[in-house]
């Protein structure tokens, strides 16, 4: 009501008034008519939508505890709720009982660890006659090529049945070339196909493990298993990383196997029935998340997915700012495409269940792929600073900032106990990253030029211990690169993001009361002028 007298008397003051005033001062009283009637109403709409979003996270993240918490107290371990029967070797009748294995593992130009793969999976205790290993290269390096090719020939030298296969193209990018191997004549026998990144290094018994599910329970399409790091105390950057992903595997593919039977592919570590795959129409590039792509259309053909979080495999983190960001571009602008492009096939679908389909829709794709990043920019970057230059906007700042350090607080002592020490860390890292995420998304949303980008994640390897090999391959421009590199380096939007923070920060010091939010501000704008100029990590190769 305050406010709305203060008007009027600008008004009528302003209509009444002796036309011989002031200029500057109209023009402020402008400005106040501005400020009232139009900013602090669209920063109050603003709020109410954050405080929507906000609700709709808080129902999500209890729906996800509470389905853990009953899955640890009443749940059955998959050996106990699916079928398991071991496969044990048979001397007399030799290989017959193990089932004939595809093993992908796709390569593009990464010379720093095609080893570790292709060595991981030549060393399966699976009888080798049961076992095609399919190097899929894609690589424009020919240096590249040739090293990867005699590794391959190594192996098949040591009796190891492993395929060689390059395209020549990159087309369909990781999609394009799973479809490749996928079309050769010998892959006709196979019944199931594991897939590798050529980071991952599952350990020798990982199909053994694994495989008996999928031979003992037709309905499933799919297991997945757990991704480790070797590399995440390389780094704050790989740290911060690992609470994440923790959360993802603990918590989202944990729920989503144990309560809907599905999830996500997530790419890499898991095996697929072959036949589910050509039921779901195969590896399609219509997006660059080829693998949530696939997971969707076979959940739509009636297939079930199962996660064993109790087998893990090994693999590695970006631990460059340059590498992460290119990555979260693919992962969080992918599923926002898929999602616009699959949604009403979801929601007509008559195969799946009315409680599946409000799972992918609500929680699988709008909640934890769109919502959570938006809600992220929208309230911290936005609405949060600007509460302090519209004072007439009132918000207990103090919530905003507690409520998410207990959340995390409590994710990450389950997820990831040992960083729970990190846990502001995280907070101000993942909202510093939240402008890329929420980008992306609006790119996949609204399909804008990059909505199909796919830049390979930088990966090192035991290449800091061994760097012989990969500078042969370098090119000699290094002032080029130099420049380059600086230009990749310094991030325009996150350091204007930073000088917007300093400015309402400064402004609330001097002029407001909350002193204590100031100082969570101050280490806010540190972590996005890290992000802003790439300090976060290792140095980019």
């Amino acid at each position: 009501m305050v406010e709305i007298v203060d008007a009027k008397n600008i008004v009528l003051e302003w209509v009444f008034g002796s036309r011989e005033g002031d200029i500057a001062g109209k023009m402020g009283q402008i400005l106040v008519l501005i400020k009232l009637f139009f900013l602090v109403p669209l920063v109050r709409i603003c709020l109410y939508i954050c405080l929507f979003l906000s609700f709709l996270l808080s129902l999500e993240w209890i729906h996800l505890m509470t389905v853990s918490v009953l899955v640890k107290l009443f749940g059955k371990k998959p050996e106990k709720r699916f079928k398991f029967e071991e496969i044990k070797d048979d001397l007399e009748g030799g290989s017959e009982a193990f089932p004939l294995v595809l093993v992908q593992i796709p390569i593009a130009n990464e010379v720093e660890v095609y080893k570790l793969s292709i060595g991981a999976t030549c060393n399966f205790s699976w009888p080798t006659d049961r076992l095609i290993i399919q190097v899929l290269d894609d690589s424009s390096d020919q240096t590249t090529k040739d090293m990867i090719e005699k590794e391959c020939n190594r192996w098949a030298n040591e009796g190891i049945n492993i395929r060689y296969q390059s395209r020549g193209t990159r087309e369909g990018y990781k999609a394009g070339a799973l479809k490749h191997g996928m079309d050769q004549d010998y892959v006709k026998q196979c019944e199931y196909v594991a897939l590798f990144d050529v980071d991952f290094q599952p350990e020798p018994d990982f199909l053994r493990r694994a495989i008996p599910f999928l031979i003992h329970n037709p309905e499933l399409a799919l297991v997945q298993t757990r991704w480790r790091f070797t590399n995440a105390d390389a780094c704050l950057l790989t740290r911060l990383q690992e609470i994440s992903l923790d959360f993802h595997f603990k918590f989202e593919q944990e729920v989503g196997s144990s309560g809907y039977g599905f999830f996500g592919f997530n790419g890499s570590g898991g095996i697929w029935r072959i036949n589910a795959m050509y039921d779901a129409g195969g590896w399609d590039w219509r997006t660059t998340a080829e693998d949530m792509d696939l997971s969707v259309r076979a959940a739509l053909k009636g297939w079930e997915f199962l996660y064993l979080g109790n087998i893990q495999v090994k693999s590695e983190l970006p631990s460059s700012v340059k590498a992460h960001r290119s990555q979260q571009h693919r992962w969080f602008c992918a599923p926002a495409n898929l999602f616009r492009t699959t949604l009403v096939q979801i929601a007509i679908n008559k195969k799946v269940s009315l409680k599946k389909k409000l799972y992918m829709i609500l929680s699988f794709f709008f909640v934890r792929k769109i919502v959570g990043h938006v809600f992220v920019l929208l309230f911290y970057f936005v609405v949060l600073p600007l509460t302090i230059l519209f004072p007439e906007v009132v918000l207990r700042k103090d919530g905003a900032i507690v409520a998410p350090c207990l959340i995390t607080a409590l994710n990450t002592l389950v997820g990831t106990p040992r960083s729970l020490y990190l846990i502001l860390h995280w907070i101000l890292f993942e909202t510093a990253m939240s402008f890329r995420r929420t980008k992306a998304i609006f790119v996949g949303l609204f399909r804008a030029k990059s909505v199909n980008e796919w830049i390979v994640t930088e990966k090192r390897g035991d290449s800091l211990n061994n760097k012989t090999n990969i500078e042969s391959t370098a090119p000699k421009h290094h002032g080029v690169l130099q420049a380059k590199a600086l230009k990749d380096r310094i991030l325009l939007p996150e350091l204007g993001i930073a000088v917007f923070l300093l400015a309402c920060g400064c402004y609330g010091f001097f002029y407001g009361k909350e002193y204590y939010y100031y100082v969570y501000m101050l280490l806010q704008i540190i972590f996005v002028t890290l992000i802003g100029f790439s300090c976060f990590g290792l140095k980019s190769m």
